[in-house]
């Protein structure tokens, strides 16, 4: 198998960049460093370069559903 090809048994990832998470969930660049800094979330970098990259897939676990219903004087 050519190097430059992802293994058909790994799913690829979606990396985007800081901006484009922050505006995939609706939150502000600050909010994904914070979880990023919290460890809710994982950022990474390749080499020595400065920009942070985001996988979706991870983010995407992150997010979960409001209840709906049960509240008090239901």
């Amino acid at each position: 198998m050519p190097r430059n090809q992802p293994s058909p048994d790994v799913p690829a990832r979606r990396w985007v960049s800081l901006d484009d998470a922050a505006a995939y969930v609706s939150v502000s660049p600050l909010t994904i460093r914070r979880r990023i800094a919290d460890g809710s979330l994982t950022g990474y970098r390749l080499g020595r370069s400065r920009t942070i990259r985001i996988d979706l897939d991870e983010l995407d676990e992150m997010l979960r559903p409001i209840p709906v219903g049960g509240g008090v004087g239901a």
